[in-house]
């Protein structure tokens, strides 16, 4: 995997089938994490500070000093764009703090809407945990045209 890849948790694509997320309308956040949890496409249960088996809330870089804790995604979208289903969001960006975290390794994407907190997918931003806002701001730019972070193509 390579940084600013994508990935997403089976058992979150299996919620979204199951119904438990609705990309239309609940409000998705993404959680930085240092690397003492390292999460793989098949992570049991993920989640962020609810009830799963693996919680990512667990290992999230200090806040404060430009990262104050989960970023909500901003202007999400799920539609049908020429028959590939679409989900676009903001690029996030993270602020240039002197007292920031310096320990960033990945993005955990969750559904904050959802009681249970589940995760659906994850980003890599610095296998090693080195990612820093110490001396500059990073930006998550989500991959594609138009801000997306996940296309389903129909077969």
């Amino acid at each position: 995997m390579a940084t600013g890849d994508i990935k997403w948790f089976q058992q979150g694509l299996l919620d979204l089938g199951n119904k438990i997320h609705n990309l239309s309308s609940d409000a998705l956040q993404l959680g930085i994490v240092t690397t003492t949890t390292v999460p793989t496409m098949a992570t049991a249960a993920p989640h962020w500070g609810g009830t799963g088996t693996t919680n990512f809330a667990t290992n999230q870089v200090g806040i404060g000093g430009g990262y104050t804790g989960p970023i909500a995604l901003a202007s999400v979208t799920w539609t049908n764009v020429s028959g590939v289903l679409t989900l676009r969001a903001t690029d996030v960006v993270v602020p240039q703090n002197a007292s920031g975290f310096s320990n960033g390794a990945w993005g955990i994407i969750y559904n904050n809407t959802d009681a249970n907190k589940r995760a659906i997918g994850y980003v890599e931003l610095s296998s090693a945990g080195t990612l820093s806002i110490v001396s500059g701001s990073f930006t998550i730019d989500f991959q594609g045209a138009g801000t997306d972070v996940l296309r389903i193509t129909p077969a």
